[in-house]
């Protein structure tokens, strides 16, 4: 395990609360946590999106999360798609706080130097619900990681979620308890909206104020 990682557990006072609501008996035994827990205590806005993403929704995205990093929108994904990683470089230039959780151990996790800067500055938080025997990311440890990801989350920012896919089941689950889910207005998002997302462009400052 890297030197300076916390492992915190839910008796502790840095567990966040908000995991037992959503998840309920799937609540994870504990966390593993290297850089600033504070973080877990704050308004988080949570990424979530299925790995093949619409063209016509990148650029999107892309514009949306610059708007929330300059906003000072704290946000929390698994930044793993190649599309999700260019929004943690695009978050990494701001000065607002992110949690970054990885479908593996801590153990021989390799951070950019933005990432290693961020934490060094206390505002990357780096959170697994994974021990160290976990080595390598499997699909049943991304659905693990995304269930986190959007119970950690007040809210969730889905650009896309594919119909029936396991990105569409951790939203629909998010949706069911009534978390509030934002998405893109386009043809492509047609059943995620139909379940219930609430159209991004038509609600940005209800985001930014909920946050």
């Amino acid at each position: 395990m890297p030197q300076g990682t916390q492992i915190i557990k839910p008796s502790d006072s840095d567990y966040p609360k908000r995991l037992q609501k959503h998840l309920g008996v799937a609540t994870p035994a504990q966390l593993y946590a290297m850089g600033n827990v504070a973080v877990l205590q704050q308004r988080l806005l949570g990424l979530i999106c299925s790995i093949k993403c619409p063209g016509s929704i990148i650029l999107k995205t892309f514009d949306t999360i610059r708007a929330l990093r300059d906003a000072g929108v704290t946000m929390v994904g698994g930044f793993l798609s190649p599309m999700e990683r260019d929004c943690l470089d695009i978050l990494l230039r701001g000065k607002q706080p992110i949690i970054l959780c990885p479908a593996r151990r801590l153990t021989g996790l390799r951070l950019g130097s933005e990432a290693r800067k961020a934490i060094n500055e206390n505002r990357l938080l780096v959170l697994s619900p994974f021990a160290d025997d976990i080595r390598h990311t499997t699909a049943a440890q991304a659905v693990k990681r995304n269930n986190l990801v959007a119970a950690l989350a007040d809210a969730l920012l889905v650009p896309y979620a594919a119909p029936d896919g396991k990105t569409w089941t951790t939203v629909h689950a998010a949706l069911n308890r009534n978390q509030p889910v934002y998405t893109f207005e386009v043809e492509d998002n047609t059943s995620l909206l139909a379940a219930g997302a609430k159209p991004i462009d038509q609600h940005m400052a209800k985001i930014l104020s909920a946050i």
